[in-house]
């Protein structure tokens, strides 16, 4: 089938065919981008914490005096270890998804003038980090000695856990163990790697990554009271935070439980991704929406086409046409149409991102989505032209004349 000829019959029907062309070029833009934020929100929901979350939960309390902080530690922790299936509970300054803790920018020099980033710090005992249960990849986990009081923020010249990922942005190709940092008027030396600890609030905040956090160890005090997390078995996790509220009020009853930060880590995350739960389904929504609406247009204007053409159709089958031919004529000039409205699509898919990153601060659209979003619709044409051409293909010549 010369292509030619298609192009012929396409300019008797100019406004169509443009008005089709670019309802599947604002398609082809919006589909790129939906993808790819739908993608992007995926990814957020699958994050590595680097701790197993199925397993911990978090009891925070308020209402108490530093000088009070040492004692609500010991009863509250004696009760909480009392609790049957509780394996550790440990005083902690942050978790993941939860609210955030202390969060300062570090350097990589004494002199202050190698920036590494906004990080979140970790201070937590050693019952604390035995919850979390931090996969080691290089260095040792810190010594009984090494959790010292809390001066005001953080313990001074303290030996830190960093993740495998700061480690190989501060110091590409070296070991990180041994190497210093330095922050809140103290220093921190490195004696560890970590493989994942994600941040208190990913995907927001100053922090340029996910894992850029630390853990400082630290003792119980004035300055890290009233955040404790708790392990058990994931299947025992759930009975035992049934109970918790209950037995810190009998332990405490003069401070104040925190119902709504006093959860599972698992409900910690289900609600911090709400939102990009809701996003993901209105995504896949506006989706499934916008290629049910293009292809409607492309099986609309390929049935009035037929309509429009039936004689045109009788006539070629009457000179030899087979079905197939007429088939693949219908097949060729919407492959066509959808073409040159996917091409005007990947540039306008391009400009729609540039927007969206201007105001939204959406990440830019990689290449891949381009190719993706154009098949999507060229296959989507293929598929929504397929009932009129097949309808158009079973015209004999005899049925054409009739109709007129």
């Amino acid at each position: 089938m010369q292509v030619g000829i298609i192009v012929a019959a396409l300019r008797k029907h100019r406004l169509a065919t443009f008005l089709i062309a670019a309802e599947i070029a604002l398609a082809c833009a919006v589909l790129c981008n939906a993808i790819f934020m739908f993608m992007e929100r995926r990814r957020a929901l699958n994050l590595d914490s680097g701790i197993q979350e199925s397993a911990l939960g978090v009891v925070q309390l308020s209402g108490f005096s530093s000088d009070n902080a040492n004692d609500i530690n010991a009863r509250v922790m004696s009760a909480l270890r009392a609790i049957p299936g509780v394996e550790s509970v440990g005083v902690i300054s942050a978790v993941p998804f939860g609210e955030p803790g202390i969060r300062a920018g570090v350097s990589t020099d004494e002199a202050l003038e190698q920036p590494g980033g906004v990080l979140d710090f970790y201070l937590g005992d050693s019952a604390a980090l035995q919850a979390l249960s931090l996969r080691l990849v290089a260095g040792r986990m810190p010594e009984p000695a090494e959790y010292t009081p809390v001066a005001q923020y953080v313990p001074s010249n303290a030996p830190v856990l960093i993740t495998q990922q700061l480690a190989e942005r501060y110091w590409p190709g070296q070991s990180a163990v041994g190497r210093s940092l330095w922050a809140l008027d103290t220093r921190f030396t490195v004696i560890g790697v970590v493989e994942h600890l994600i941040i208190s609030q990913p995907g927001g905040g100053e922090a340029l990554g996910n894992d850029w956090s630390l853990f400082v160890p630290a003792s119980p005090g004035p300055y890290l009271a009233g955040r404790y997390i708790v392990r058990a078995m994931p299947d025992d996790l759930p009975r035992v935070f049934g109970q918790v509220a209950r037995v810190v009020s009998s332990a405490a009853p003069d401070v104040v439980f925190d119902q709504s930060a006093s959860r599972t880590l698992s409900e910690l995350r289900t609600e911090f991704f709400h939102d990009a739960t809701v996003m993901m389904g209105l995504l896949a929504g506006v989706i499934a929406a916008l290629l049910g609406a293009t292809a409607l247009g492309i099986g609309g204007l390929a049935s009035y086409w037929v309509e429009q053409r039936r004689k045109q159709i009788g006539i070629r089958r009457a000179l030899g046409a087979t079905r197939w031919d007429v088939l693949r004529y219908f097949q060729i000039e919407n492959f066509m149409i959808v073409s040159v409205g996917v091409a005007a699509g990947l540039v306008l898919a391009y400009g729609l991102n540039l927007a969206l990153m201007r105001f939204y601060e959406l990440p830019r659209l990689p290449a891949m989505y381009l190719p993706l979003g154009a098949a999507a619709l060229w296959i989507l044409g293929q598929f929504a032209v397929l009932a009129p051409a097949l309808k158009a293909s079973m015209i004999t010549p005899v049925q054409a004349i009739r109709s007129f």
